[in-house]
């Protein structure tokens, strides 16, 4: 066995394979970039080497810093993580010349599957089902219009060398066809330093699941089960789960056989995934092999309870595999939510900074439930532009799916991140979603339900009465707080109050405390609107981010932070300013003139902090709607931005090779 690994990674990957070479008593070396000097990852590992400027293309990507930093450290091995240099044959082959261990397979297996054109003829002579496309060399975009005409619409257009959505476009009609194909090969030089392109017919409504498959040297192979990663976005995965809610035992079975059939044929050894899309009628169709670890693998070791970065490492050592596929039992469920930052109010788009609180909830068996938080970020670290937007990935198990997804929007509604935008408050609405607690999902889930993206859920009348329950306990609370503050002239509200009015949103609700006296912890019972009484009990106190009690009989878990003459109170996705008031000042506050939001109608905004790939017209030029404005890039992904009416260019305030904070004007329009 190993003594000393490097992990040729950053983040939460990096981290994650820290913790398991430490528990088989193995050294660590991390390399990071300028970026992650003071990433949670070095602090981990037992050394660091710094590799260079923060471009990945500067640090990370460059095989010939890796192998330095492994010969200055003498670590024999390399986990190469997800991303970067995973998937590199060639990474592989350099490392196997100097004497180090590739902690994955062979050259050989990612040659065969690590490029999706080249898995592609390979599975087809190997006779497994694949969906109909070109795999040959696609010239230009000319050529690549003729060959999804002759497929048929719709068309994916995918990076050959791509992966986590990169470089890939869905194409509708012919004219999508042409900015689809320049999208796709631009991301997929800048992500992979390789911009081929391959194209293929575009399933509807299909499902995308994954089976895990386990490989040694000695030809021994079998699979962990099924992933369900239908819950995507611009095809980067947001939420996944074990198993899937639509297998029987039957597709199971062959699907996992299928797979194992496949990472034989290419004499696969170490963890890799064949993932899969699946129709309507359970009909499954060969869509890629990652040759590496997944980034969703710990919902399979959190239902098999085999740790696949330990068995990578032992099959990479030489060792033969202990399990049997008849050792492989599926028991439980787990979720996987992917926290990102971004925002997900501006079509999520990516947000950058430091993280101001960071206070994940906490890990481990708690009952039947069990919490995970796979991340590599921690209060203070800065969020750069440079590298994937992934904070964390959390997870939960259960016995069941249902307990699973509702131990989820638990641990959700207590996660606590300040100082960026993140999408939490999309994931906590998720996990209420009728279509997803019924596993009734496809690919197509988030653009069919979210349309027009995500805005604030709206509290339905139950749900405001849990609102309003809790601004009322947290009002009379810090009110009693201030009447106990040493050195007041009078107290601040005297008698308790029994009348309230509580604005939540736009709405005004009353509330009216029927019994129970101010203290920690409080119980108290309140009518809102007139209803019936509600125990609300809490032992929270002024001060705490999380309000943990009971609303009548709903367990609840809340964010509260103070604002301006009230509190924001986040639940469930539902994320509110709440004001108790008195009757006299709710009714002076109905009177309070509302602020008109200042006209940036003739204005180009820069959505998120990025960088400027290309200005697509001039001061003077008349554009129609629909056209292409300007191109952002932001955390690896290029973003269009395109005119939303008729208009004529003014002036131009940025230009190519800028970098711009969010809202920064890109140009005027008259």
């Amino acid at each position: 066995m190993f003594t000393k690994i490097l992990i040729a990674n950053r983040g939460e990957i990096a981290c994650r394979v820290i913790r398991t070479a430490r528990k088989m008593g193995i050294a660590t070396v991390a390399v990071y970039s300028d970026a992650d000097r003071d990433a949670v990852h070095v602090e981990m590992a037992d050394e660091a080497v710094h590799i260079g400027p923060s471009p990945a293309a500067q640090s990370y990507l460059v095989p010939e810093k890796i192998i330095a930093a492994c010969k200055a450290t003498g670590a024999q091995a390399v986990h190469p993580g997800y991303g970067f240099l995973s998937e590199r044959a060639a990474f592989c082959e350099a490392l196997e010349a100097e004497g180090i261990v590739f902690i994955g397979p062979k050259p050989k297996a990612i040659r065969a599957m690590g490029d999706k054109i080249e898995s592609k003829k390979f599975a087809n002579a190997a006779k497994v089902s694949t969906v109909p496309g070109w795999l040959g060399v696609i010239e230009n975009a000319d050529h690549a219009e003729k060959i999804a005409g002759e497929i048929g619409y719709p068309v994916m257009i995918k990076a050959s060398a791509g992966g986590g959505g990169k470089g890939m476009r869905i194409a509708w009609s012919q004219p999508e066809v042409r900015d689809g194909f320049d999208r796709a090969r631009s991301e997929a030089k800048s992500s992979f330093g390789d911009d081929r392109v391959f194209i293929e017919k575009f399933v509807v409504d299909p499902r995308h699941i994954e089976i895990q498959v386990l490989a040694d040297a000695h030809g021994n192979a079998l699979y962990l089960g099924e992933r369900e990663c239908s819950i995507q976005r611009r095809n980067q995965k947001v939420a996944e789960e074990a198993p899937s809610p639509f297998l029987d035992a039957r597709t199971r079975k062959a699907m996992g056989e299928q797979s194992v059939a496949l990472a034989r044929a290419v004499d696969y050894q170490s963890a890799g995934t064949v993932e899969f899309i699946v129709d309507k009628d359970r009909n499954f169709y060969f869509l890629e092999m990652n040759t590496r670890l997944q980034v969703e693998h710990p919902v399979t070791e959190l239902v098999t309870g085999i740790d696949l970065v330990e068995q990578m490492i032992r099959v990479a050592a030489g060792e033969k595999l202990a399990l049997k596929q008849s050792d492989v039992k599926l028991n439980g469920w787990a979720v996987e939510s992917r926290l990102y930052a971004e925002d997900p109010y501006r079509n999520f788009l990516p947000s950058i900074g430091r993280l101001t609180r960071y206070r994940p909830p906490e890990e481990g068996q708690f009952g039947d439930v069990v919490i995970r938080n796979d991340t590599g970020v921690t209060e203070g670290s800065e969020i750069s532009m440079f590298y994937d937007p992934m904070l964390a990935k959390l997870c939960t198990w259960a016995p069941t799916r249902l307990a699973a997804i509702d131990a989820m929007s638990e641990a959700l509604d207590s996660f606590i991140v300040d100082g960026i935008e993140h999408n939490i408050p999309f994931l906590a609405a998720l996990m209420q979603h009728p279509r997803w607690r019924e596993g009734l999902i496809s690919t197509g889930f988030i653009a069919e339900e979210y349309p027009d993206g995500f805005a604030p859920v709206i509290p339905n009348d139950d749900d405001k009465a849990v609102l309003a329950s809790i601004a009322t306990a947290v009002e009379l609370l810090r009110r009693d707080r201030l009447d106990r503050l040493g050195g007041r002239l009078a107290p601040h509200s005297g008698a308790l109050k029994r009348d309230w009015v509580v604005k939540i949103g736009e709405d005004y609700l009353s509330a009216s405390v029927l019994e129970g006296m101010i203290s920690i912890p409080m119980e108290i019972d309140l009518s809102i609107e007139g209803g019936k009484a509600l125990t609300v009990a809490s032992d929270w106190r002024p001060g705490d981010l999380i309000w943990r009690g009971t609303v009548g009989q709903r367990k609840v878990a809340a964010q509260v932070r103070p604002v301006a003459n009230g509190f924001r109170i986040a639940w469930k996705g539902v994320s509110v300013t709440a004001r108790a008031m008195l009757p006299r000042i709710a009714e002076l506050e109905r009177l309070m003139p509302e602020k008109v939001a200042p006209d940036t109608s003739k204005l180009l905004l820069c959505p998120m902090p990025g960088l400027v790939v290309s200005i697509a017209v001039t001061e003077g030029q008349e554009v129609k709607t629909g056209e292409t404005l300007a191109v952002v890039e932001a955390m690896k992904m290029e973003n269009v931005l395109r005119a939303e009416r008729d208009l004529v260019v003014a002036k131009l305030n940025a230009k190519p090779g800028d970098s711009l904070a969010v809202d920064a004007v890109i140009m005027e329009f008259v």
